[in-house]
Order: C-alpha cells, then structure tokens, then sequence
C-alpha cells in the first residue's frame, strides 16, 4: 500500500494502541510540509524561495492530495502566488487531520471516541493494521541506523522529520544525536535528482524558518 508522506508522519505520531498522537503540533507542520513537497515533486505546485504558486490543477489522483490542492487553489484566489510560511500556518492542524482521516479510510487506523474525564468528546486512532507502519520503520532503520541508500520519497520523508525535529518519533531507542546527525546527511545529500533536491531544500529553508520563529517545538 503506497500511502503519502504526510500519512507516514501521522502513523510515527501517533500511539499504536491508544491511537493519541505524539509531538502533535510538529507533526502537524511536517504533515503540512509533506503534503506540499508531494505536490512539487508531482509538478502541481512549485517552491521558490519563500513563495509557493500552483503550476498545474490537474488531479493527482491521490484524495488526500487532490483535496488539499483543490483548497490551496481556493486560497490563492486568482494569485500568482502566497508565502509557503502562510499556507504552512494555515494547514498545520488541518493537514495532520486530513492525513488520519484518509488512513481511517485506507483501513490502517481505526476511529474510536472517547470522553475525556467523562464529558468531553474525544477521538482516538488506534492502529488497525500495522503492516504500513512496520515497513516504514523498516525502511527508516534501514537508512538511518544501517546506512542504506535512501530513495527519493524517503529523502523527503527524513527531511521533513529532520526540519520538524520529530527524531525520537522515527527512532526512539536510538541516541538523538546519531539520528539528527545521519539525517541532517541523508536530507542535504546527493541521493536524488537535482528537481527533488531543490524542493527538499526550499522546504527545508522554510521548515527551519518557522522552527526559528518559535512555531515547531519537540515537545509539543
């Protein structure tokens, strides 16, 4: 099952049994950064510096990307082109929402709700089938602890866990400064082609800038 970047950084955010998310508000920006790198890399949307336009309306054919690229149409409003950092605001908690939304779909996670201390509503997402979440750590173990050459999505993927500072969502059991080290290689390397390393980069300039601005914090 070939599931988005931004569904890969909600299923490492989220608990396993108990479905309630780690690290929320980063894992949000990441998602929304996930979602907006597909884009590029599908020639939809473009990055330059610190502006982002649409490039090409045509579906995906992927939902969750085809719904988020319908509402970026519809919030450029005729423009040439907006500030990624304001798309990026406006979609942190929307992004990682729609992302669990669409594995509740695909099967992966199961919905559940809750009353927290008895009165207020609340939904949780345990996993339902954890064959997508093993493979993806499979493959993130791989590269970062086993040195193995990435693919061009999981270079984007380790960019966006590295600008977001969610390491200890990827590898939890491993010293943080032997993560942080291996993907701050993997994310500025040669491993792709000059197109894709160009989007990761202008998405990482604008994922650092918004970390510098106070707005990504680990422990959120």
């Amino acid at each position: 099952m070939a599931i988005t970047l931004a569904e890969e950084i909600m299923l490492l955010s989220l608990d396993d049994e108990s479905g309630v998310p780690e690290q929320r508000r980063a894992a949000g920006w990441a998602a929304a950064g996930g979602i907006l790198l597909e884009l590029v890399l599908a020639g939809r949307a473009s990055v330059e510096g610190k502006y982002l336009k649409l490039t090409d309306r045509t579906p995906t054919g992927e939902r969750l990307l085809d719904g988020r690229m319908a509402l970026l149409d519809a919030w450029l409003r005729g423009r040439e082109r907006r500030r990624v950092t304001e798309w990026l605001k406006r979609e942190r908690g929307k992004a990682g929402d729609a992302a669990v939304e669409s594995l509740c779909a695909r099967g992966v996670l199961a919905e559940q709700q809750h009353r927290a201390l008895g009165l207020f509503p609340t939904r949780r997402y345990p996993e339902a089938d954890g064959a997508p979440e093993r493979e993806l750590r499979q493959r993130l173990h791989a590269v970062v602890l086993d040195g193995a050459t990435p693919d061009e999505r999981t270079v984007g993927l380790i960019a966006l866990i590295h600008a977001a500072k969610l390491h200890r969502l990827a590898c939890p059991d491993v010293p943080r400064k032997q993560v942080t080290d291996r993907m701050a290689e993997v994310a500025s390397g040669q491993w792709a082609a000059e197109s894709v390393r160009a989007a990761i980069r202008d998405m990482q300039a604008v994922m650092a800038a918004v970390a510098v601005a106070g707005s990504v914090t680990a422990g959120s």
